[in-house]
């Protein structure tokens, strides 16, 4: 048997990092297997589906590097384009006399609910249109279209005597009594299908064997299963792995910051942070923390994946991003800071090797590339803010001179001026006035930084270049008061 696994998310919105953790695992397990993994989009929903979110899946997928094996651009692959396919299903449901129209109306279906709830009982339809229409008559029944004035629903017409058992890969077996699983709509009366419907049409047609997905879809499972076996089919096997939830306990969402996987491409996190922390959220190869992707790939199995939910952890995921950022050469974390250095409008004043020398005085500094992009800011911006306590506790009269000779001798370096060279010229100064580096170096920070933090003062003045620190540090002298 081939492998065969999907992906379905919705293009109504972003795609979020706990709902692509089932498109990862169902990806890893498919490459594990050697087999096919299908991308397919999940768009019955024409008022909230978008272009926008479905070139933002497509793209944060790529971006990810979970790359699809069928699926997009190719029509097929679009709910959408297979409503006649889902007619075909629904109408061979009716003549055979296992789905049936249901003509409850909205009002109807709320008492239904209130009274289960009256009577303590899990709420559900109570069947009352199932046997309205004679069988003989049920064939001759057309689908839902509310502008043809047929204003039903059409129902499952679900076993009511018996089990239906989920063999499940993450959560073992689970057992179902199909009397307590009721008559679910499959067309909705304005003529769309619902997706416990069409994902079925779509799985049995499409070929999968393994179907991942949270386990928020568990109560569905026997509901589609039983459609599997309606139409002749035999269901796929499936893995229900767990919620993905905020650090209160509650499912992960807007309010715990960030849950897009465009947000943290835009934050200036690396791909392989966001997919290895996703992958160790639910899944484990021994104490191993830090996996390649071929390694994720190697090692991937459902005996190995949690039976609770994953606990989404922010600061993991940061300390994952900066392994990475440390990981990556210079020259790659060069462009790809670029970009965010050009978002905030900033100028690189130099070339492509201008722009990694100055990396390589930040990068073991920064978590993320806003990060590396926000310090860089004395590098590219010479309106620079000094910080006022700074100016207060190292600009004093006393330091004056000191600057004034080291800018001297800084802008008389002829040629050379690398950090050897500056360092001599401080050497030279401090010899002078008798001062140890600090004395020297903390104004000097502040004068060309803005503050008192900083790289090596001997790599940050390399990188700024004569002119720069000169005509900084001109302005720094002016601010110091005179005895």
């Amino acid at each position: 048997m081939t492998v065969r696994t999907r992906y379905a998310p919705s293009p109504t919105g972003a795609l979020h990092i706990g709902n692509v953790r089932s498109g990862l695992f169902a990806y890893l397990f498919a490459r594990h297997q050697k087999g096919t993994f299908v991308l397919r989009i999940d768009d019955t929903d024409a008022e909230r589906s978008t272009k926008e979110s479905l070139d933002e899946i497509l793209e944060s997928l790529r971006w990810l590097g979970v790359e699809w094996d069928e699926g997009p651009p190719n029509p097929s692959y679009f709910q959408s384009n297979r409503f006649d396919r889902y007619r075909e299903g629904a109408s061979r449901l009716l003549r055979e006399g296992k789905a049936y129209p249901c003509y409850c109306t909205a009002e109807q279906l709320e008492a239904m609910r209130k009274q289960a709830e009256q009577e303590h009982r899990k709420p559900g339809y109570d069947g009352r249109c199932r046997e309205r229409t004679p069988a003989s008559e049920l064939a001759k029944i057309a689908l839902p279209d509310r502008s043809a004035g047929r204003n039903y629903t059409i129902r499952f017409r679900a076993p009511q005597a018996g089990q239906t058992v989920v063999d499940d890969l993450i959560k073992g077996r689970a057992v179902f009594e199909n009397s307590e699983l009721d008559d679910l709509i499959i067309f909705r009366s304005d003529g769309v299908p619902t997706y416990n419907f069409a994902t079925v049409l779509d799985d049995a047609d499409f070929k999968m064997t393994h179907v991942v997905r949270g386990d928020d879809h568990l109560p569905n499972t026997p509901r589609q299963m039983q459609i599997f076996y309606s139409l002749g089919f035999e269901p796929p096997a499936y893995a229900h792995l767990p919620m993905v939830m905020g650090p209160d306990g509650q499912k992960l969402s807007k309010r715990h910051g960030a849950t897009s996987v465009f947000a943290y491409r835009e934050l200036g996190y690396f791909p392989e942070a966001l997919l290895n922390y996703l992958v160790r959220l639910g899944w484990s190869h021994g104490d191993q923390e830090i996996f390649s992707k071929q390694e994720m790939i190697e090692y991937f199995d459902f005996a190995n994946c949690g039976k609770s939910a994953g606990i989404f952890n922010a600061e993991k995921l940061l300390w994952l991003n900066f392994h990475y950022l440390k990981q990556h050469n210079v020259a790659q974390i060069a462009c790809e800071v670029r970009p965010f250095i050009e978002k905030r409008g900033w100028k690189i004043p130099g070339d492509q090797q201008w722009l990694e020398r100055m990396v390589t005085t930040l990068h073991e500094r920064a978590k993320t590339l806003v990060e590396l992009a926000d310090f860089a800011k004395f590098y590219l911006n010479d309106e620079i803010v000094l910080d006022p306590k700074a100016v207060a506790k190292f600009f004093k009269p006393e330091i004056a001179e000191p600057l004034s000779l080291l800018s001297q001798e800084l802008e008389a370096l002829d040629g050379d001026f690398s950090e050897a060279s500056i360092q001599a010229v401080f050497e030279r100064v401090l010899a002078n006035f008798n001062m140890k580096l600090g004395q020297l170096a903390q104004p000097v920070r502040v004068a060309l930084t803005g503050g008192s933090v900083s790289p090596g003062i001997y790599e940050v003045i390399a990188v700024l270049g004569r002119e720069r620190t000169v005509t900084r540090l001109a302005r720094a002298i002016e601010l110091i008061p005179r005895p």
